[in-house]
């Protein structure tokens, strides 16, 4: 089956999604020649105007939450014969009913996040989840109507709580933006002869691990962490996590890392263990593809830590 890539904009009512992809359609370098269905799910102030439109095969559709079915998403591409895709997404909707309902013809080729900066903090505070929900697949967030008295920090470790790999702009009225420059070194020494992981810095380790392996591989790193064993397990092997919460209870799920050892310690599956390990990748059958093997050169077992729970706090 042929893929059909898939322009996907969240964000909130208001946050700027309509204007940007109004101007993207008037932009003859969107013009690939491919029949191009834009299809929307909320209805904001602002209304696309097709009259402007430089994409000269296309089509406009509005959704309701009830048509987000493979069969009606499948349905409606056939009909426009859509070759490529662009979904202005509504921000109260969580993304895992679109996710849910996408046909498997489709693949999602770009994902971008606007938000109304005027706003965007009440929205964080009041409903983190959604906020969460928006950032933490984006390749791009970009922050409109930005005003120089706000501090960029405050905004950037709110993304970055989610996503350490999306771009993020700001947007100034009149016009003018701003890439974010906002360095973030990690909060243990990635030069030491031992990587010390604190247990406050689990959830970054575990994040910035799965995401950037490589600067990883061969690094020796101790952390404490709770153990997980299957009988279905080889002998000396085990993973090693911790429950993290990225932005609220309902989120709370159990990180693990595979971990190979040569001790003759009977771990049981809740135990607390400090480990010594060099950082491997290949495949593994517990992950299903490749992923980060932890080769403990030492580890035993420790006391639970004062807060078991990580998170990105």
């Amino acid at each position: 089956m042929e893929e059909i890539p898939v322009y996907l904009f969240l964000g909130f009512l208001d946050a700027g999604k309509t204007k940007f992809i109004q101007e993207t359609f008037e932009d003859e370098r969107f013009d690939s020649g491919e029949n191009t269905l834009l299809l929307y799910l909320e209805e904001g102030e602002e209304e696309y105007d097709p009259s402007r439109f430089a994409v000269k095969k296309f089509a406009v559709e509005g959704l309701t939450e009830a048509d987000l079915t493979p069969e009606k998403l499948e349905e409606v591409c056939k009909r426009h014969g859509a070759e490529r895709v662009v979904l202005e997404y509504n921000g109260m909707l969580p993304l895992q009913a679109l996710f849910d309902g996408m046909p498997e013809s489709w693949a999602i080729a770009q994902i971008m996040t606007f938000f109304d900066s005027r706003t965007f903090l009440s929205y964080n505070a009041n409903m983190r989840q959604l906020v969460y929900d928006k950032l933490q697949y984006a390749e791009m967030v970009v922050f409109n109507r930005f005003d120089a008295a706000y501090s960029k920090e405050e905004f950037h470790k709110i993304v970055r709580g989610a996503s350490r790999r999306a771009g993020i702009v700001y947007e100034y009225p009149g016009g003018k933006a701003e890439y974010d420059e906002i360095v973030d070194p990690p909060p243990y020494d990635m030069d030491a002869k031992i990587v010390v992981i604190k247990d406050e810095d689990f959830a970054y380790f575990y994040r910035d691990l799965i995401e950037d392996t490589k600067k990883y591989v061969g690094k020796v790193v101790r952390f404490k962490g709770l153990a997980a064993v299957d009988p279905k397990m080889k002998k000396g092997t085990l993973v090693v996590g911790r429950h993290v919460m990225t932005c609220c209870e309902a989120d709370i799920r159990y990180c693990g890392l595979v971990c190979l050892h040569a001790s003759n310690l009977p771990f049981k599956t809740r135990d607390w263990v400090t480990l010594t390990a060099r950082v491997d990748f290949g495949y593994h059958t517990i992950y299903g593809q490749k992923g980060p093997i932890l080769k403990a050169s030492a580890i035993d077992y420790d006391a639970p830590p004062e807060q078991e729970l990580a998170t990105f706090n």
